[in-house]
């Protein structure tokens, strides 16, 4: 090994002794059970029921209470007890008002402190001591130590065990200590997140998915089509922030852009006042429990439109400098008679209804007004300024990848690009050919060097971000063309039809599957796929678990836009030590709901695979790592203190 390393290695383990000790820790470590991956897909900005979904760690918390208080608690008792982890602030507030004395509510305090005492024994049995006491509130560290490690059996301690409660209640922190007993069982039950793209758009709250998953103890992302369109705009792609903006407002949520990141939408306004009137094809989609005025549903429906021809002019001249994209068909608006208003597609022929091309010059339709460049530098300055924007963007890209190997199975948001055989479908980019693993390992290298690099607004790396969001061969993306023209101008809706990639079909066949997995040196006896991207529609009949549970989906429709389609409120995934279970999740109303009812949002739990034997640290990609640091502890060992 290099003697560099080693000389830097021996400053932290000093001693032998201290080698030795780290070494038995990490060979010990390596023969506890795996911890409890949650899987999660496609929030689209739903905070509230994604907070739920984390909270009750997709109905592991109630699980592991039904466990240990079964034959102690009645069902009323648990679901109470469980919404007090779920919601431990506002439980407490509602339990409290149900006491009419002190000397019932200290009774209970005491019941309650046992029991989470007990649940935090049991929810971190296979965790290392040190790795608990991470996870406990810091003021309360020592007190829950002595509650939890008690050894009773000579009665030597039973007063005073009993003491420190009496005096955690007569001290008037019980509140605080009950409350940081829930979150630490929140946090025990679930070892690590992933989270498989798309937290971005349509939804509300996208900005407290984000604080939530900075502050969230072990995650990490694979990107979404709409999660690499907001990076896409950070880095410098005005086409991606013209998408940006036009979902925004086409979902009735520019909120987000303008309250929330602080945007300025007021030039994109007064250009929409000036060129635009109502338009039926642009009202915003509002959602039935909000109130928005007619007046302010004039100004999104012009805002809309604006934006929607700023982004059909900007995609052009991409189109243009890179055939290798294949996109020349897509080039709309020289394909328009503007004195017909007609479009010929494909050799046919449409009326154009709902048209709103004020701004649009028939002889260089692909150019931008001076009054719309203007606009668009305005909010890419504005955006580029962000400083909340920016700890969101960075965290993403951080944290963030386009596909993850993991514990054995593939994460990838959307597809691997597939032609009718089964094949990896290939993409010339610069002379080269990329395909399968390579191709995705390129997309990822251009979006990372565009974030890194945005002053270079016009460049193939730029350019290359936007077909992540909506080219042909893109792993994000995943069909041959999107149609969103054609959803706004034609009625015809064979025209809106978007021609999906062969692996939305090809993944039911196991062996294309298995095919996959080797391609990203996975083991395909024992690997899955786990895909989101893609509403799976239970409501007729599709099933989530694919190719003899090979592919999972897991996109039920956390977004709301989806739910009347898919008939559920999205689908999760666990993955313990024992195997893999698919969670099937009821709408999500309100948090009060919860409270008052206990009505929780779980449905049907399916079991995907379960583990021949139980899977240990060791099998993990955690248990690599550890295997490395041991290996350097052997070499430091040999190097340092064995010569």
């Amino acid at each position: 090994m290099n003697t560099k390393y080693l000389d830097l290695l021996s400053q932290k383990y000093d001693c032998e002794e201290k080698v030795v000790t780290e070494i038995i820790n990490l060979e010990a470590i390596l023969n506890l059970p795996k911890g409890t991956e949650h899987f999660v897909s496609d929030l689209h900005g739903e905070f509230q029921a994604f907070q739920h979904v984390l909270r009750n760690g997709s109905g592991n918390v109630k699980e592991k209470i039904k466990d240990l208080f079964k034959d102690v608690l009645s069902e009323k008792e648990i679901i109470e007890f469980a919404t007090l982890v779920y919601y431990p602030e506002e439980k407490l507030k509602l339990i409290k008002n149900n006491f009419g004395n002190q000397q019932d509510l200290n009774q209970w305090y005491t019941e309650i402190i046992g029991h989470l005492i007990k649940l935090i024994s049991y929810a971190s049995s296979k965790y290392t001591r040190s790795k608990l006491r991470k996870a406990l509130p810091n003021q309360f560290v020592y007190i829950i130590e002595e509650l939890l490690y008690k050894r009773d059996e000579s009665a030597n301690k039973e007063h005073y065990y009993k003491k420190i409660v009496q005096q955690i209640i007569s001290l008037g922190q019980a509140d605080k200590l009950i409350i940081g007993l829930a979150y630490t069982t929140q946090r025990l039950v679930v070892d690590h997140l992933h989270v498989v793209g798309d937290i971005y758009d349509r939804g509300p709250q996208p900005d407290k998915i984000m604080d939530t998953l900075i502050n969230y103890h072990s995650v990490d992302i694979q990107w979404g089509n709409h999660d690499v369109l907001w990076l896409g705009a950070f880095a410098g792609s005005k086409v991606c922030l013209a998408n940006i903006i036009r979902i925004s407002a086409r979902y009735d949520n520019l909120d987000i852009l303008e309250d929330v990141y602080g945007i300025n939408l007021r030039p994109l306004l007064n250009l929409a006042e000036k060129y635009y009137t109502d338009n039926p094809a642009f009202r915003p989609k509002i959602n039935a429990d909000k109130k928005v005025s007619e007046y302010e549903r004039l100004q999104i429906t012009k805002i809309h439109q604006a934006i929607a021809m700023i982004q059909f002019k900007l995609e052009m001249p991409i189109i243009k400098r890179r055939p290798d994209f294949n996109m020349s068909e897509r080039l709309l608006l020289e394909k328009i008679d503007y004195d017909k208003n007609e479009i010929t597609i494909h050799g046919t022929t449409y009326q154009l209804d709902n048209s709103c091309f004020a701004t649009v010059n028939p002889e260089q339709p692909e150019q931008l007004l001076e009054e719309e460049e203007q606009v668009m530098e305005r909010l890419l300055f504005s955006v580029q300024h962000s400083e909340k924007l920016a700890r969101h963007m960075n965290f993403l890209m951080k944290k963030g990848s386009l596909y993850l190997q993991y514990n054995g199975n593939l994460l990838i948001h959307g597809c691997i690009p597939l032609d009718e055989e089964g094949n990896m479908e290939k993409l010339v980019i610069e002379n080269k050919t990329y395909a399968g693993r390579d191709l995705l390992d390129k997309f990822e290298h251009y979006l990372r060097y565009a974030f890194a690099h945005p002053e270079e607004t016009d460049d193939l790396a730029t350019d290359m971000v936007w077909y992540l969001w909506t080219g042909e061969y893109s792993s994000l993306f995943g069909k041959r063309e999107m149609t969103t023209f054609e959803r706004y101008f034609i009625k015809d809706k064979k025209t809106h039809k978007e021609r999906k990639n062969p692996y939305y079909y090809l993944r039911e066949n196991e062996d294309v599957c298995r095919k996959i997995l080797m391609e990203f040196n996975l083991n395909p006896d024992q690997g899955h796929i786990i895909n989101g991207h893609t509403p799976v529609k239970e409501i007729e009949g599709e099933n989530p678990i694919k190719a003899n549970g090979k592919m999972l989906v897991i996109d039920g429709g956390f977004s709301k836009a989806y739910q009347s389609t898919t008939g559920i409120a999205g689908y999760t995934l666990l993955y313990n030590s024992y195997g893999m279970q698919l969670v099937a999740h009821k709408q999500f109303n309100s948090k009060e709901e919860v409270l008052l009812n206990g009505t929780d949002v779980l449905s049907v739990k399916r079991l995907v695979d379960k583990e021949l034997e139980r899977k240990m640290v060791k099998e993990t990609n955690i248990g690599e790592e550890l295997l490395k640091e041991i290996s350097n502890l052997n070499s430091l060992r040999e190097y340092r203190y064995m010569n």
